[in-house]
């Protein structure tokens, strides 16, 4: 028995070593999943704490915007409320625009006498805005592209500088006219009028803070930068009316320098002085030059900018070039009165319609400012074509005129013989929907009396009858 118990005993000797190894193995890999799971959940928390705290900021943001003045509606008063009910009752099934029914109201609020007229007003107001409605399958696309071009035939050739600010240099006459009706990418002269908020607009300094932001500062317009060639480094000396002017510390000329690859940057008592990682004289030569063109503060794209303060707007910031993207996020600009005339990064940034709205203005401005005065729904038309389909268009073979569906069109525009081919080649059918396919071809034009399409049967009469 004895011996039973000691061989018992030896064999659970030799399994302990290997079962308690095991043993080890499992409890740490359960402490690693537990510490895993625990780890985990930690971090969840910490993302549900995140997303709450920016929740909050999110909600305070929204609670502590205020609306502006004039998004708000005014309300009517019972005045408005009775006429504007009047004026319903004797237009019954008729129409007349808001704007014509509110310029009514308006007169008749001023003028007491007018009251009793609203009849006579009204029927007459009806009459003039048939009289100027446009005639069923009028050419109205042929009118204005006359009502814009005959003027264009007076405008000038010339730069011309900005109404108000002589310094700034602005294309205008036709120039102008031809960028905007080809949808240039970028114009030959960029600008922004740049308004301010509340305070901004009130206070120079405020304003010239917001100036500096957005102004571009190189390094070589607020330092003198000077080579040593026996020591193959380089001396940064900041100018200290020019960094102050600019608000510009020397950290932040430190944080510029540093953006350049292989070289060290240290502040020093007569400057920062740069040393080359690999020095040599090429090199040295290369950084040097680099360092000139080194962006310190500001928005890419804006060379200069002037500040003038206007009679009822404050002080508003005018710049050469533009980046209507980035001036946007800056604190204390107006995003809702802030123009650019670069037509293709308002598409960018605002959309399709604040394109649209940014062609008729600018080139209306272009044609007024010649003196010369065309009709609005005009240039409308043309906004209206060359934004139809979600993209800014160009009015010309890469464009609205390019993508027609009548071959002969096409051809008729520019480069005949290619567009002929072409439609020769992949079996292309003209259906002679349009002007200038049924010219060339010698028909009467689908527009005005040949739009309409008149059978007469002519009956004979009997005899005796």
């Amino acid at each position: 028995m004895p011996r039973k118990k000691q061989e018992k005993k030896d064999e659970e000797k030799k399994k302990t070593p290997s079962d308690k190894k095991s043993k080890k193995k499992t409890i740490t890999k359960e402490k690693k999943i537990e510490k895993k799971t625990l780890d985990k959940k930690e971090k969840k928390v910490t993302k549900t704490k995140k997303q709450t705290k920016k929740e909050k900021l999110i909600e305070e943001t929204i609670i502590n915007v205020k609306p502006t003045k004039r998004f708000k509606k005014p309300e009517e008063s019972e005045k408005h409320k009775k006429i504007r009910k009047k004026i319903n009752e004797i237009l019954k099934d008729k129409y007349l625009p808001l704007s014509i029914i509110n310029d009514i109201i308006n007169e008749v609020i001023k003028d007491k006498t007018i009251e009793n007229k609203l009849k006579q007003i009204i029927s007459r107001a009806i009459d003039d805005y048939k009289k100027n409605l446009i005639d069923p399958s009028e050419a109205c696309g042929i009118v204005g592209a006359q009502s814009i071009g005959e003027p264009g035939t007076q405008m000038t050739m010339r730069t011309f500088h900005y109404a108000g600010v002589a310094e700034i240099n602005v294309t205008l006459g036709l120039p102008r006219l031809i960028e905007i009706v080809d949808a240039r990418s970028i114009p030959s002269t960029p600008m922004m009028s740049i308004y301010l908020l509340g305070e901004y607009k009130k206070e120079s300094e405020l304003a010239k803070e917001v100036a500096n932001q957005i102004e571009i500062s190189r390094l070589n317009d607020v330092a003198e930068i000077e080579a040593d060639l026996t020591n193959l480094s380089i001396m940064i000396k900041p100018n200290e009316n020019s960094t102050a002017k600019k608000d510009i510390s020397d950290d932040d000329l430190i944080d510029a320098v540093k953006k350049i690859k292989k070289i060290e940057a240290k502040k020093g008592k007569k400057g920062i002085k740069i040393t080359l990682d690999d020095p040599s004289y090429k090199t040295l030569l290369d950084i040097n030059e680099k360092l000139k063109v080194l962006k310190v503060k500001g928005i890419d794209g804006i060379k200069r900018i002037i500040i003038r303060k206007e009679s009822e707007e404050g002080y508003v910031i005018y710049s050469e070039g533009s980046n209507l993207k980035k001036v946007l996020e800056i604190e204390g600009v107006d995003p809702y009165r802030t123009t650019c005339n670069d037509i293709q990064s308002v598409g960018r940034v605002l959309g399709i319609e604040a394109a649209r709205n940014m062609i008729i203005q600018e080139a209306h401005n272009t044609l007024s400012e010649q003196g010369l005065n065309v009709d609005q729904r005009h240039i409308m038309l043309v906004a209206d074509i060359m934004t139809a389909d979600g993209q800014i268009r160009a009015i010309g073979r890469h464009g609205v005129s390019g993508e027609k569906s009548s071959v002969l069109s096409r051809a008729a525009f520019e480069i005949t013989v290619a567009h002929l081919l072409q439609a020769s080649r992949t079996g292309e059918s003209d259906k002679l929907d349009g002007v200038a396919e049924n010219i060339i071809v010698g028909q009467p034009v689908n527009l005005g009396t040949g739009a309409v399409e008149l059978l007469m049967q002519r009956r004979s009469k009997k005899k005796g009858k």
